[in-house]
């Protein structure tokens, strides 16, 4: 890798109107920033993202994920914008690639487009009907001139279309030169990225504009951004899994989680929500259900029934209003109404109607092991620890408290009795 990236990172975002830091707001179950960390990765060995606001939150976070990132606390007071933004910045490669912190849409295909060639500067570069509120770029016989901020544009160059879509490929040589001389003789006062190419330009540096999609390059300011991009990035995530063979009933109700994964045929109902690093395969996820961070396998889930963390279903059914939470079912059958928590189940066993792990005692979560070929009736609560081997039946409305033996059954009720003519009695019809 030749090439060094660095993310900029370090901007407020009051229009986000959040005490989360912008670049951390989540697109499709990961932040932002971490979506342009992952496709500068993809890039380079040498990635510096730049900080200000909340610095030592985010930098928390991008530890928490990744190694070797590198990282610069910019001097706002005495050097504010884009372009104090790049001081102090140490590059090891002879390219850098300039990336914004708040462009998650944005991949690994357009990236690399930028550092092509030999140019001096490669520059992203927009077409928009309508470019209200960017940089307008001047271009004259294929090469860059200059990048006018819409808040300095004169009249005349409000009017040109192509805009700066705020992505830039840069040679060392040219920040090491250039970033220290920038001043802020502007209307914001603030020290702009975009000066080294009028820089470059008056001393016949070779600035190439690179034209790119806007959806790739579309920063996000606002929870509406957030929102738009969330539509994009999901409609992308469907699109690959559908052409990788998963079935998905009315696909723009479903949502997918961007570090979800499938493997074979799947089918996705209406309404379906994947969460998290879930792995579905060969699996029937039905209406309205939620599948958060497990392991689903050869099985169906729903409609309506939830799958929570650090869960694994394999060849197993569970039906409408079922919730599992930190357990393994193997070869289990459950099919509605059942809570199933920090439990373990073997092939073969069968989870009646409004069943309950009582896994909780107010301090502490304890373990439930069911065994095969088990039981368990309807309305029974199974009151954890608890150890329930192969070959046992638990009748319906059951309180288990103890371990049992394989062959046993197990029951636990009050006797019935029936007084004779009560209804009558009571509402005075006898």
């Amino acid at each position: 890798m030749s090439i060094s990236v660095v993310i900029l990172a370090a901007g407020q975002g009051t229009r986000m109107k959040s005490t989360t830091p912008k670049v951390l707001h989540e697109i499709s179950g990961k932040s932002m920033l971490f979506h342009a960390i992952d496709a500068a990765k993809k890039l380079s060995d040498d990635i510096t993202v730049v900080l200000y606001h909340q610095a030592k939150r985010i930098q928390t976070e991008i530890e928490k994920h990744y190694a070797d990132i590198h990282f610069h606390i910019q001097d706002v007071q005495n050097y504010p914008g884009t372009g104090g933004a790049l001081r102090g910045v140490e590059v090891k490669h002879t390219k850098a690639l300039i990336l914004n912190g708040d462009m998650p849409l944005v991949t690994m295909d357009a990236l690399n487009a930028l550092t092509q060639g030999d140019a001096d500067i490669n520059m992203s570069v927009i077409t928009l009907a309508n470019p209200a509120g960017y940089g307008r770029v001047v271009i004259l016989d294929g090469k860059v001139q200059e990048i006018v901020e819409e808040k300095d544009c004169i009249p005349a160059q409000k009017e040109i279309q192509t805009v700066n879509a705020g992505v830039y490929c840069v040679k060392k040589e040219i920040l090491d030169r250039y970033i220290p001389v920038i001043n802020n003789y502007n209307a914001q006062k603030e020290y702009y990225l975009t000066d080294i190419i009028k820089m470059a330009v008056e001393e016949s540096k070779t600035v190439h504009p690179v034209m790119v999609e806007e959806e790739e390059f579309k920063g996000v300011n606002s929870k509406l951004d957030l929102a738009h991009a969330e539509e994009i990035l999901q409609r992308r995530i469907k699109t690959k899994w559908m052409k990788n063979g998963v079935t998905m009933r009315l696909p723009e109700t479903i949502y997918i989680d961007s570090r979800a994964s499938f493997e074979g045929e799947c089918m996705l109902e209406n309404g379906v929500s994947i969460q998290g690093a879930s792995t579905i395969i060969a699996s029937h996820i039905k209406t309205h259900s939620v599948i958060e961070d497990s392991h689903i396998e050869n099985s169906d889930v729903g409609p309506m029934g939830r799958v929570r963390p650090n869960s694994k279903l394999i060849d197993t059914h569970i039906g409408n209003f079922v919730e599992v939470k930190k357990s393994t079912l193997t070869g289990v059958k459950a099919g509605h109404l059942s809570y199933i928590g920090d439990a373990t189940v073997d092939e073969g066993s069968n989870i009646g109607a409004g069943v309950i792990t009582c896994n909780y005692d107010g301090k502490n979560k304890f373990q439930t092991t069911i065994g095969k070929n088990v039981f368990v009736g309807s309305d029974s609560q199974l009151v954890a620890p608890l150890n329930i081997p192969d070959d046992v039946m638990i009748a319906a409305g059951t309180t288990v408290t103890k371990d049992a033996h394989s062959g046993d059954l197990v029951l636990s009720r009050t006797s019935q009795k029936s007084i004779k003519n009560f209804f009558y009695k009571f509402f005075g019809k006898a």
